[in-house]
């Protein structure tokens, strides 16, 4: 993802000083050209950014879930037993 990024920084770098053209269109089209290719840049860096965001905070969900898996299993455990006791003290009909 960086590599391709700065490749395409790169082009965005060459066309930029290629916007120094002599006919006013050549200028114009050249320009555009920057400002697409910079706009796709930062989507590409927001998306980065979105995905290494997504991926910190499933890291931080798995090991919430390791670090509280012991103590959801004891109180399961306790809960089970619980409901045991509750149902041998329920009268049947």
């Amino acid at each position: 993802m960086k590599a391709s990024l700065l490749f395409l920084l790169a082009c965005t770098a060459v066309l930029a000083v290629g916007a120094r053209a002599d006919a006013p269109e050549e200028q114009k089209a050249l320009v555009q050209k920057v400002q697409e290719l910079a706009q796709k840049a930062s989507a590409m860096a927001k998306d980065a950014y979105s995905r290494v965001r997504e991926s910190e905070a499933a890291q931080q969900a798995r090991q919430w879930l390791l670090d509280n898996a012991e103590l959801a299993k004891q109180r399961l455990v306790w809960l089970k037993e619980k409901l045991a006791e509750l149902w041998k003290k329920t009268p049947t009909a």
